[in-house]
């Protein structure tokens, strides 16, 4: 099983992107899916999570209200939209996904990880 992320790329503070991770190799319906980021010189941390319905998520703090997360499991897929981007968003982002449940995920574990997609924001 694979996870790809893309639509990662350059951007002002203020604007906009949205990333997608699409999962081959088998089903993820049953997975709680999540982003992660790492930016320069920085550890790895938790940005958002979403179980199996589109109803149950969670966000670190600093990006609540500025990103959302969804997912469409027909199309085996995730998605990240960031608004109101910030120079410290910058970083490489990682798509996940994890059986064991949503705690698995905020304590940055996960069975499946993405090669990641780089956001760079300008000040």
């Amino acid at each position: 099983a694979q996870l790809v992320e893309s639509g990662g790329g350059s951007v002002q503070a203020g604007g906009s992107l949205k990333l997608s991770c699409v999962a081959s190799g088998r089903s993820f319906r049953s997975y709680h899916m999540g982003w992660f980021r790492q930016g320069p010189g920085k550890e790895r941390e938790f940005v958002a999570a979403i179980g199996w319905t589109n109803d149950n998520t969670n966000y670190v703090d600093s990006v609540k209200g500025r990103f959302t997360i969804s997912r469409d499991n027909a199309k085996n897929g995730v998605y990240l939209q960031m608004n109101s981007l910030k120079f410290e968003d910058t970083a490489v982002y990682y798509c996940a996904a994890d059986i064991r449940g949503m705690a698995t995920l905020l304590s940055s574990e996960a069975d499946y990880w993405g090669q990641g997609t780089q956001v760079t924001v300008s000040a």
